[in-house]
């Protein structure tokens, strides 16, 4: 058997779609768009929330930064992935990777939060509504956010240290646009056992408590919703989280894929496209999926629509 070349790496080799040159002009441009209106949809979205009354609500409070993170989180990455296919490859110098790693591993991880935040606001306006005033106050709303902050800061950077306190060497190449955790665990060596064992406790904190917020706060509110005497009734409040229901399965399905499974002899390729589709798509579609679902968001949309039209 060949020995492993121990070389060590000092910087990382992006590679992916290096070799289909063909795609490089669709894709740059597939991203671009997709970038463009993953801006556009999220700005529009927190201008919406600021500027109408009728939005002034803790669920869109959240949702305001939950777009904000969107923004921030597809502006680490995107970027990088186009530069990747405009220059059929493109090197990173180690603290560059670890900064990306970091800001993508914490906008990341706030996103998570806030769709758990998001959860358990459904839960206590519908199983609680008599006392949600008081529960979900002003004060209440902004310490939920600071901590869903903080605690995004102390994940993301524990994360990074570990991952990045792993030996890398051997090839430094890269099958990815930017720097994610599957890929880096590949480049690894010698023992990384604790490293890993960090890494996989603070996403374990992160994803699957996040989750059992959401289950358990949706089982609540199940429970709630069968209790409603009329079909009408029971519609229209399960309406109001079907929004959230979707942003939650399309965003957590893709994570559990990529983070929560064994990724020894997994393809590449795959997690290359699901990496993809977490970083650009979701993003992107979050503000669609809460305006063609959201009456009071519609109605903001067509009352500025109408302002134009008359100006």
């Amino acid at each position: 058997m060949a020995k492993k070349n121990l070389t060590l790496v000092t910087e990382f080799l992006l590679i992916a779609f290096t070799d289909c040159p063909e795609w490089t002009l669709p894709l740059f441009l597939m991203f671009l768009i997709i970038y463009l209106f993953t801006l556009l949809g999220n700005l529009g979205m927190i201008i919406l929330i600021c500027t109408d009354f009728r939005l002034q609500t803790p669920m869109y409070f959240f949702l305001s930064h939950l777009s904000f993170m969107d923004i921030c989180y597809s502006s680490v990455t995107v970027p990088q992935m186009m530069a990747v296919l405009l220059e059929h490859g493109a090197a990173l110098a180690y603290t560059r990777c670890a900064t990306q790693f970091f800001l993508f591993t914490f906008f990341g991880s706030i996103d998570c939060f806030l769709l758990a935040l998001m959860a358990y606001d459904r839960y206590v306006a519908v199983c609680q509504p008599l006392l949600y005033v008081t529960i979900v106050t002003h004060k209440a709303r902004w310490s939920f956010v600071a901590g869903a902050y903080v605690a995004g800061f102390f994940s993301a950077l524990v994360r990074t240290i570990s991952a990045f306190s792993l030996t890398f060497c051997g090839t430094n190449e890269i099958d990815f646009l930017f720097c994610d955790l599957p890929p880096l665990l590949k480049l690894t060596c010698g023992d990384s056992y604790v490293q890993e064992m960090v890494i996989i406790v603070f996403t374990i904190f992160v994803i699957p408590v996040c989750m059992v917020v959401i289950l358990v706060s949706y089982f609540f509110i199940i429970v709630a919703i069968l209790k409603v005497p009329s079909t009408g009734g029971r519609a229209k409040t399960f309406s109001t989280c079907v929004s959230h229901l979707t942003a939650v399965s399309l965003f957590f399905g893709t994570l559990i894929f990529m983070y929560l499974r064994d990724n020894s002899g997994q393809s590449s390729h795959k997690d290359r496209m699901v990496s993809v589709f977490y970083t650009t798509v979701i993003p992107m579609l979050n503000p669609l999926i809460y305006s063609l679902r959201n009456k009071e968001v519609k109605e903001a949309v067509k009352k500025i629509l109408n302002r134009i039209k008359l100006s």
